[in-house]
């Protein structure tokens, strides 16, 4: 039931950047930053002024560093570029260091929840209904979600609503053919399929679907009290048809019975009377008022 979706190809896909542990990094650049300081005032101090400014670019090359370091915190990844170029993803949790002179984004790898507002939309019998869903996703892709489409989040949102409405239009909400699936009787097989085509939907965002799952599902209002009547007479049919089918089987199992046991002899009119009161009796809403009969069985 999932259209067919000519998505672009991609035109990046995640790849891990170059990066060390920050912490040495961060040690080295402080303590030559500290050190040329104090070269600095001991130079001056001893009439070495000539020579002081060598230690300024020394200083400011330990502070450079500095901006390179990045702390990734579990359930995050960080998209770098280098002027405007994607050249990797940090998803090793922790003090890292990488080029200074790049940019990078942070993007929450952690799972997440969207559920979609209450859509009022037609089943495939032209009933209105209301629907809701509730997805659970998680970027597994992080330049697929940064340079694949404007915003990811935004982008799921969207294309979540539209499979929900497809899939309300593909089913009836109530089938009254056993051998087609309904929204209201097959809840696991439509959610299932609900998955598959939201997962096809936001493949080129770099998102994976986990789950989805329906949270509303009912007629519109202006429909949903004859509905409700609908649903009812079909209850009672039902009910009755397994109530008759009951009745003829005990029916049925009285006559051969009595014959087996030769507890009475009955002609073709008396068994069809016996058979019209015991179905009375059985199928009956009420209970049946017994007759005493004082005269023969004919009479």
């Amino acid at each position: 039931m999932t259209d067919h979706l000519d998505m672009p190809a991609p035109q990046v896909r995640e790849q891990a950047a170059r990066s060390v542990s920050g912490w040495p990094i961060a040690g080295l650049s402080l303590l030559v930053a500290v050190l040329s300081v104090i070269v600095l005032f001991v130079l001056a101090l001893n009439g070495f002024e000539n020579l002081a400014p060598l230690c300024v670019p020394v200083f400011l090359a330990a502070l450079a560093v500095l901006p390179g370091l990045t702390a990734v915190a579990p359930g995050e990844a960080r998209v770098v570029q280098l002027l405007g170029r994607y050249i990797g993803t940090l998803r090793t949790d922790g003090l890292r260091w990488v080029n200074p002179l790049t940019a990078r984004r942070r993007v929450s790898t952690r799972v997440r929840n969207h559920e979609t507002d209450v859509l009022k939309v037609n089943d495939a019998d032209g009933n209105p209904i209301d629907i809701a869903a509730v997805v659970v996703w998680q970027v597994e892709d992080t330049a697929k979600a940064v340079f694949e489409v404007d915003d990811f989040i935004e982008f799921v949102a969207i294309q979540t609503e539209t499979a929900v409405r497809h899939i309300a239009n593909s089913y009836s909400y109530d089938s009254h053919d056993t051998t087609q699936m309904s929204l209201r009787d097959n809840a696991d097989e439509i959610t299932a399929r609900l998955s598959d085509e939201i997962g096809v939907r936001v493949a080129a965002a770099g998102v994976k679907i986990i789950e989805s799952r329906l949270t509303r599902l009912a007629y519109s209002p202006e429909i949903a009290h004859a509905m409700l009547r609908r649903q009812q007479a079909n209850a009672v049919v039902a009910a009755r048809t397994r109530i008759v089918e009951g009745a003829v089987g005990m029916v049925e199992m009285a006559l051969v019975r009595l014959a087996e046991n030769d507890v009475v002899d009955l002609d073709e009119e008396r068994k069809a009377a016996m058979v019209s009161n015991l179905l009375v009796v059985l199928c009956g809403d009420r209970d049946a008022q017994p007759v005493v009969n004082a005269g023969t069985l004919y009479n």
